[in-house]
């Protein structure tokens, strides 16, 4: 067996083990927990149900439209129909394969073949996947903020949520500093660095091209405020999507066993990125384990937080795999010269 299929089927054999194991830990009652197997085997909830579907799926499309903004900044010929074609696909490749990046792969592979600037195409989707973990942190830093600043007891009363506000700060701060700076660059200076990068053995000529690639960006100002607006936005509906992927197997009166909106919207985005840093598919096991450690970080049980991590799951595999029969209907198109 080569070596990157055995690394594939080892991902896929640790996800499949984490995942069966977190499920059998909590699959039986226990003091203070009701069971994974009482709570799955009870009433739905049916609207939490429907919002956690509609949100999901409108978070899914809403980041399409955000890296077409993003290769049409480029100049590059792209169409709205051909970013849901490729984030279709990309975002199947993300649910059911491994590690996180495995469909932005694909959709920089796919747009590559499309585009006559291929490194250009490519530079879009990374771009995106920057810009969309940029926008992670400046979103738990406001709401964090605002909240810290409202003297929210849900807030101020947690440590570890005050934690986790202060390291989003830092890295908005030096981020942003860090674009400013290269804001500044005058154009001489910019194409030196192109220069510099394209004496590079072998990869100069890719380097380069992704420094253009940045540069142009760099001087498209209203259209990275645009993207990132929109994956602020994003950033929300996946928030919401959690939330009530949460309350889909609890009863009205249980509502008060999981956290609130405020802190949700606090330790959702850590979980995502527990999640998506998991090197399996989907991060199996991981989100399950991450979500219900954040659970019980903030004094809530860990139990829910899986359950409601089972729930969104459940709900990202079937808005996943409807999008790639999707995507099978849909023509393709021939590349660009």
């Amino acid at each position: 067996m080569r070596r990157a299929a055995f690394v594939t089927v080892a991902k896929y054999a640790l996800g499949l083990v984490l995942f069966a194991g977190i499920i059998a830990w909590y699959w039986n009652p226990t003091p203070g927990n009701k069971g994974l197997g009482p709570m799955l085997a009870g009433p739905i909830q049916q609207g939490p149900l429907a919002l956690a579907f509609f949100l999901c799926l409108a978070s899914m499309l809403l980041s399409f439209v955000r890296w077409y903004y993003l290769v049409r900044a480029l100049d590059l010929p792209f169409t709205l129909t051909n970013a849901m074609r490729l984030g279709l696909l990309g975002c199947f490749w993300n649910t059911f394969f491994p590690g996180s990046v495995g469909g932005d792969l694909v959709k920089a592979a796919c747009i590559a073949r499309e585009q006559s600037r291929r490194t250009l195409a490519v530079a879009s989707v990374v771009m995106d996947r920057g810009l969309a973990l940029w926008a992670l942190f400046w979103f738990v830093a406001l709401l964090g903020c605002g909240f810290w600043a409202a003297g929210d007891p849900k807030l101020v009363g947690k440590p570890a949520l005050q934690y986790v506000v202060l390291a989003a700060v830092g890295v908005v701060f030096v981020s942003t500093a860090t674009w400013i700076w290269l804001s500044m660059l005058s154009e001489a200076r910019g194409t030196a660095v192109a220069g510099w990068l394209g004496r590079a053995p072998r990869v100069g000529g890719t380097l380069a091209e992704l420094w253009r690639a940045v540069w142009i960006y760099r001087s498209r100002q209203k259209s990275i405020l645009w993207v990132m607006a929109l994956a602020l936005l994003g950033h929300v509906g996946w928030v919401l999507t959690f939330y009530f992927s949460a309350q889909i197997f609890l009863s009205g009166d249980e509502l008060s066993h999981i956290p609130t909106l405020v802190e949700h919207f606090l330790i959702v985005p850590i979980g995502m990125t527990i999640q998506a840093a998991f090197p399996v598919p989907g991060g199996l096991g991981g989100g399950e384990f991450g979500y219900g450690a954040l659970y019980l970080m903030i004094g809530h049980s860990d139990e829910n937080g899986v359950v409601g991590s089972l729930a969104q799951r459940f709900i990202t595999w079937v808005v996943a795999f409807g999008g790639y029969l999707v995507y099978l209907r849909m023509p393709g198109r021939e590349r660009v010269e």
